[in-house]
């Protein structure tokens, strides 16, 4: 099974494009200048409306029901969240050859959460796992169930078993087999037997806004739902170091299960993206990996022998 739809829909989406949409179904906003967003992620196109504003469309047909998932359920999430989250100002419809609903969301002001931007990453780690605790706590009634509109995040971890087991044989050369399979079985082996809560889905930095050092806003809510929270802990292996692991891990209360289903799914995004490389993601892919080996496992005895 595919973890992401790789072909980008026609047509191009661009600068001219987005001036379009918005001048026939957002006429007051017509004036206003459009231009890119520099780090605008895959699963959507995202481009500045003016000063204030946010355009995203959806990039391929998998991403496109993520429209109405974030158009329903943010407004919901935004006030009982302890951080900035997009807020739906407009909900666009197909047009002008483009073949999916888009929407216009206030733009938050930050940058990408990387490691040298983040004045403290121990207290970057706590403020995340206070968000993340928040967004557990919000009641999950009539969310919507991990599914293919979330890739299957917080649903079970083995949907991605076959992947997973075939990007180890390939890797053979790179990875060491035996200490990733053993992370792999005992990700597995663990099951989320508590009721389902609400998961974001992609905690990774490029959705973790900073301002003057500190975590200030959590975006794109496009794979999130309701279901086993486990895969939004992945970001402990892909951006913390050792001290900030325990210090999030420990705010988050985390049982020795949904941490080894965490590892699990941070294993995962770091075979498949050494399986297929994609030059700006191998080093993280590395980074990754070599986090999840050197780390003791939850039952205290080295992952490396």
């Amino acid at each position: 099974m595919s973890s992401r739809p790789d072909a980008p829909v026609a047509p191009q989406i661009d600068e001219a494009l987005v001036r379009r949409l918005v001048a026939t179904q957002f006429p007051d906003w017509a004036a206003l200048p459009v231009r890119r967003v520099s780090a605008g992620g895959w699963d959507n196109r995202t481009f500045h409306l003016g000063d204030t504003m946010t355009v995203r469309l959806p990039s391929a047909a998998g991403y496109a029901a993520q429209v109405a998932k974030e158009q329903r359920w943010l407004p919901y999430l935004a006030p009982r969240l302890p951080l900035p989250v997009p807020v739906p100002l407009g909900r666009g419809r197909p047009a002008e050859g483009y073949p999916f609903e888009w929407s216009v969301y206030g733009w938050i002001a930050g940058e990408q959460a990387t490691a040298a931007r983040i004045g403290d990453l121990t207290t970057f780690a706590t403020d995340l796992a206070g968000f993340l605790a928040a967004l557990s706590r919000v009641d999950p009634a009539a969310g919507p169930a991990a599914g293919p509109h979330s890739f299957w995040r917080g649903g079970p971890l083995r949907t991605y078993d076959g992947e997973t087991r075939g990007a180890i044989t390939r890797l053979a050369h790179r990875v060491p087999a035996g200490p990733v399979t053993r992370i792999w079985s005992a990700a597995l082996a663990s099951t989320w037997a508590g009721p389902p809560v609400w998961f974001h889905g992609d905690v990774a930095y490029g959705n973790l806004l900073v301002r003057d050092g500190r975590l200030a806003a959590v975006i794109d809510f496009g794979t999130s739902g309701v279901g086993d929270p486990a895969c939004d802990l992945t970001i402990a292996w892909t951006l913390l170091d050792a001290s900030a692991r325990t210090a999030f891990r420990t705010a988050l209360d985390v049982d020795a299960g949904t941490w080894r289903r965490a590892r699990g799914w941070a294993l995962w995004k770091a075979l498949i993206t050494l399986d297929h490389p994609n030059p700006a993601r191998v080093v993280e892919a590395t980074h990754t990996l070599d986090a999840l080996l050197t780390e003791p496992d939850s039952g205290g005895g080295p992952t490396v022998p």
